[in-house]
């Protein structure tokens, strides 16, 4: 709710800034007054309604929209290429909308997402599409006020139930890739994993621990190591695997960028992915099919996951209903020359 969504019926005008300092309280306690919300106490109330009746404000019908001017697409980094490919989908679909598109990164610093939605106010977006990436409970609040509609990809959390959210099917695609590694008769399998408040790096990690106890295995954590998607977490992770009285024959990294990371690391010691260590990645982004080896890697549609969330902003943006707030695009294990059995498989 801003200034102009109510309109006074006297000439002299009055923001809702001012009812706000005249009534002694918040912008967004009036905002809940004139759309008639139920949570605000009775006295505040009466006093904002008094000050609102004395200035003669009523409230402006809503302009009909049928379809959003400006997207916003947020993420909290963007230094990597599997941010390149949700911003390539987004795009797509904004450009055959006629729809602009406004790409920012908050950092996970709150400043920066409070200064992004400032610059949001300014410009009047008219959807929000949030990547991996959490906003402060009262930034979440300000933008259901001004009305503007949320897409969350990749949630960091359980975000609000009234959220749409976009995903992958990250724990099959866990699971996937550490039964190829148990189909070449891997045992000792080592995982680099993904930032833990991550919902996707809990689902991936969970799908490889499932595989294993299918086969009859117990997780073994010395294992498991951390990672941060970057591909200097996956050459530390695979340098500590490494170091090992006994190393893992397999890795599964939780990233294509970690995976890519922990080839460096084998190949810094001389050895090689796969005769001397199996790597399989997560992402399947472009340069993968190119690395040395090609690698074996999970794909997940990053694209279609972009695309998925700008058809689902705007068709909010236009007051329409997604048939279900959750959707999970599914993912393919594609197997290229990172992979292989043991040395000395028979």
């Amino acid at each position: 709710m801003t200034a102009d969504d109510t309109v006074p019926a006297s000439r002299g005008r009055i923001t809702i800034t001012e009812i706000a300092r005249q009534a002694g309280v918040s912008v967004p306690t009036v905002s809940r007054v004139v759309n008639g919300r139920s949570d605000v106490s009775p006295g505040t109330r009466a006093r904002v309604e008094d000050l609102l009746r004395l200035h003669g404000y009523r409230k402006r019908p809503a302009a009909a929209r049928t379809r959003a001017a400006l997207l916003d697409l947020v993420f909290n980094d963007l230094d990597s290429p599997w941010a390149v490919e949700i911003i390539r989908g987004v795009e797509e679909i904004a450009h055959a909308a006629g729809v602009g598109t406004v790409v920012s990164a908050i950092h996970g610093r709150s400043g920066d997402a409070r200064e992004w939605m400032r610059n949001l106010r300014a410009r009047a977006s008219d959807g929000v599409i949030l990547v991996t990436s959490a906003l402060e409970p009262t930034l979440h609040e300000q933008l259901r006020i001004l009305g503007v509609p949320l897409v969350v990809v990749d949630p960091m959390g359980s975000p609000a139930v009234d959220t749409p959210t976009i995903g992958a099917a990250n724990w099959a695609g866990g699971l996937a890739a550490t039964e190829h590694l148990l189909s070449l008769g891997h045992r000792r399998i080592g995982l680099i994993a993904g930032p833990p408040r991550l919902l996707c790096s809990r689902a991936r990690y969970d799908g490889y621990r499932a595989a294993l106890e299918a086969a009859g295995l117990t997780v073994d954590e010395t294992l498991v190591v951390p990672g941060d998607f970057r591909p200097e977490s996956g050459f530390t992770g695979c340098t500590a695997l490494l170091g090992l009285p006994e190393p893992p024959t397999a890795v599964f990294a939780a990233s294509d960028q970690m995976a890519l990371g922990a080839i460096e690391a084998l190949r810094r010691r001389g050895l090689r992915a796969p005769e001397d260590m199996s790597v399989v990645g997560f992402d399947d982004l472009p340069e993968v099919r190119w690395s040395a080896p090609p690698l074996t890697t999970v794909r997940q549609p990053l694209a279609d996951m972009g695309k998925l969330a700008a058809r689902t902003v705007l068709s909010l943006a236009r007051g329409e209903r997604p048939d279900s707030p959750r959707v999970e695009l599914g993912t393919e294990l594609v197997v290229r020359s990172s992979t292989a059995p043991p040395r000395g498989a028979s």
